[in-house]
């Protein structure tokens, strides 16, 4: 395993990490993990040099509203001196908080749920900008500073959801150890993006790497064409492979965090892991990157820019994102990730069933597209299953 310096921490991470996100379920239940498969997953991780395992207070839960069984089952999972040999981290669930108080007793909980007294790496989770102004207002900082004064948490840091000038104002709020950000080689202005990396970076945060192969989009069902890309190559990756070595290829990242659930996964990644150093891509190789970002670009289905000239949207929906789930199931042919971001965007009540149809945003965009028919047919997509 190669390991990376995490930013102002000093600490040095595993390049790549183990995200309890998706871990095996029975009966298609996302409430009950399968404990025996899950904990030697995890414990085969570790064993294998991994030492920076994710968790968050909704994950494997039955909406974002509660609390799910990721964080449980991890705590068991760290048992028999597991957890003394990685680094934890968990995040608090930002949508959640109403009250000053409730950041402590959230905290607490977590510590319970994790069994352990001290959470390495804390975050603010999916911090946008009406998450972030509510927790200025709950005296986040002095949360912050007090648990950690106290042991609770080692650093702080934030995972993010948003557009970069949000991103920006975030990082330089606060004495911020590491951030977390969507960032693969399909989505490199989107959110944070590229820019993100680079300023995080500038600020000596580490930087924690989700999504990077877009919740399975980038390996399953891949298109002929795209396919015919990657066996171009002189040597012969896995899209899983080529995916993860162009993060791992950027000096900026420190870990990236898979998903994986499979034991089969854990033992695939680990050992692209073994060659996942900076600037190991050659020229030739990292274009195709840019030949298959162009052949995925081209079954585009709404042509929409992302500009938010038509927000905000007065029932609160968020339209360039749900727009942008449209785009993927036309792009990668993939429900799995959409389908999971645009139930928790109805959770927020932030959904395209929100619409009433009322027009402004027609009015407001710039590239003349029918919002509102785009719209319906995102709720008709994800809402019929």
């Amino acid at each position: 395993m190669l390991y990376r310096n995490f930013g102002k921490t000093g600490k040095k991470v595993s390049i790549l990490g183990f995200g309890c996100m998706r871990l095996p379920i029975i009966n298609g239940k996302p409430d009950n993990i399968n404990e025996p498969v899950a904990t030697d997953m995890i414990r085969y991780a570790i064993d294998n040099g991994v030492n920076y395992i994710d968790t968050a207070y909704p994950y494997h839960g039955s909406s974002a509203h509660e609390g799910g069984m990721s964080e449980i089952l991890v705590g068991k999972a760290l048992k028999e001196g597991y957890r003394d040999q990685i680094f934890l981290s968990t995040k608090l669930p930002s949508w959640l908080v109403q009250k000053r108080e409730d950041l402590d007793n959230y905290l607490n909980k977590q510590l319970e749920r994790l069994q352990t007294d001290r959470i390495d790496f804390y975050l603010l989770h999916g911090l946008n900008r009406p998450f972030w102004d509510n927790l200025l207002e709950c005296d986040v900082f002095e949360f912050l500073d007090s648990a950690i004064e106290e042991g609770k948490i080692g650093y702080a840091g934030f995972s993010f959801h948003d557009e970069y000038e949000v991103f920006k104002d975030i990082v330089d709020s606060y004495n911020w150890s590491f951030s977390q950000i969507q960032y693969n080689y399909m989505d490199q202005n989107f959110q944070a993006g590229r820019a993100g990396l680079e300023y995080s970076a500038s600020k000596n945060m580490g930087t924690v790497i989700m999504e990077p192969l877009r919740g399975g989009c980038l390996t399953k069902n891949i298109p002929n064409d795209i396919k015919s890309i990657w066996d171009s190559a002189l040597i012969h990756r896995s899209p899983a492979e080529w995916a993860l070595r162009y993060i791992w290829n950027q000096p900026q990242v420190n870990v990236v965090l898979s998903g994986m659930s499979t034991l089969e996964q854990v033992v695939e990644n680990i050992k692209f892991a073994e060659n996942g150093k900076v600037n190991s891509l050659t020229d030739d190789e990292l274009e195709l990157y840019k030949r298959v970002k162009e052949a995925y670009n081209s079954k585009i289905h709404v042509a929409c820019t992302g500009c938010n000239y038509c927000m905000p949207c007065k029932m609160g929906v968020d339209i360039p994102l749900n727009l942008n789930l449209l785009n993927d199931v036309y792009i990668y042919k993939n429900m799995d990730k959409p389908l999971g971001n645009y139930t928790f965007l109805s959770a927020k009540k932030m959904s395209a069933s929100f619409c009433t149809d009322c027009g402004e945003c027609l009015d407001k965009c710039t590239q003349n597209i029918q919002i509102n028919k785009y719209l319906k047919e995102t709720s008709e997509t994800f809402e019929k299953i």
